[in-house]
């Protein structure tokens, strides 16, 4: 597989930039990820951050990977089918260890299924703009299947956005405690995460790698457009992302994130923006690369790009020991969670700089490479 340092790069920023996500989900009730009234009003400094990072990061950072995977698949394909299949099955392989043993927040699981079910359509695709407009409409599909959602739910909120005491106090027990009981609530969230994928995320995801697989062959993830070109992009792509997260950022504000808002509808603007800053993150980055790629931070990010699998699985097995192991679950604020962050990214920086000073690749990507070789036959 051709390496490319930009995609790399940026590869390795989303899978540091979902971590200003994922921490709440170690850390605090489940209930705290999409609201943050969860425990009654934020305080302001909380609201504040919520409202950075709503803006900012709230699925920009998985949008973005979506799009890398799309790419990945181009690169993987010359390999052949059987090796595309085997490859995929293997990462749905990680992805229910992942989130059985370790941690019910697993996207392995889902973008091995969603890959699977896509990487024909890619194969056998032979015009990118089909590819692109097909992306498009699966990506809008899933909003639509998300606006369904909205319509027939009830305006009573259930545990997972408003969750009593008695359900805050289960959620804790589990998290501290671990061990089988751990893997028993997440056994019991599986179906549902399942049903999920199915009926919405999935095809938001789909839409996301075929995208990315559409503009790869394009030349335009690659960086191949004139820098003109990529500034003409970022300003209009994220003119309009932020115009449309703000407005949904804003107003579940202005609503008090009441369950019948901002559960549902008030995530519909959010989730249609989220695709145009994306691709605006792409485009600024590739109108700076010159300037971007003579910076050491950068070669850091390139190296934990190269390692994205095991960064991604290292950041759990961080958190985890942390918040669960250790016993820091709940005991700290947004603003403080945000405030261990760093101290993450630093651990992922350093692992993938000394690592790939005596090693080609990561450790889960050396074993995911050879798993594949070994039952595919290539």
């Amino acid at each position: 597989m051709p390496r490319y340092p930009q995609l790399d790069c940026l590869r390795g920023i989303a899978i540091l930039g979902i971590l200003l996500l994922n921490i709440v989900s170690f850390a605090l009730p489940s209930a705290a990820y999409l609201n943050p009234a969860w425990q009654g009003p934020p305080s302001r400094t909380d609201t504040l951050l919520w409202a950075v990072l709503e803006l900012f990061a709230e699925m920009k950072f998985l949008s973005l990977l979506g799009l890398l995977f799309g790419a990945g698949l181009i690169f993987q394909l010359p390999r052949g089918l059987s090796w595309m299949t085997h490859r995929l099955l293997w990462l749905v392989m990680f992805g229910v260890l992942h989130g059985i043993l370790l941690w019910q927040g697993d996207i392995l699981l889902s973008w091995g299924l969603v890959g699977l079910a896509v990487y024909r359509i890619i194969a056998h695709s032979d015009q990118s703009e089909n590819l692109l407009r097909t992306g498009a409409i699966f990506y809008l599909f899933g909003v639509v299947l998300l606006a369904g959602y909205a319509l027939i739910s009830g305006h009573n909120p259930g545990s997972d956005w408003l969750p009593q005491p008695a359900d805050i106090a289960a959620e804790r027990t589990v998290a501290i405690n671990g061990g089988w009981l751990a893997i028993h609530d997440r056994l019991e969230q599986f179906d549902g995460r399942l049903l999920a994928l199915v009926t919405q995320y999935g095809w938001e995801l789909a839409g996301l790698m075929l995208m990315g697989a559409a503009l790869t062959r394009q030349g335009w993830l690659l960086g191949q457009r004139p820098v003109s070109h990529y500034r003409r992009c970022y300003r209009y792509l994220l003119l309009i992302g932020f115009a449309m997260t703000g407005a949904s950022a804003y107003l579940q504000y202005a609503t008090g994130w009441t369950f019948r808002w901002s559960g549902f509808w008030l995530q519909i603007p959010l989730e249609l923006g989220s695709p145009f800053l994306a691709l605006g993150y792409v485009a600024l980055f590739h109108a700076h690369w010159q300037r971007l790629s003579g910076w050491r931070l950068t070669s850091l990010f390139i190296q934990v790009g190269r390692m994205a699998l095991s960064n991604y699985l290292l950041q759990t097995l961080v958190c985890t020991t942390l918040f669960s192991v250790l016993g820091y679950f709940m005991a700290l604020t947004r603003g403080q969670l945000l405030a261990v962050v760093p101290l993450v990214w630093m651990l992922n920086l350093a692992f993938s700089y000394y690592w790939l000073r005596y090693f080609r690749q990561g450790p889960l990507e050396w074993c995911w490479r050879q798993l594949t070789r070994w039952t595919s036959g290539a």
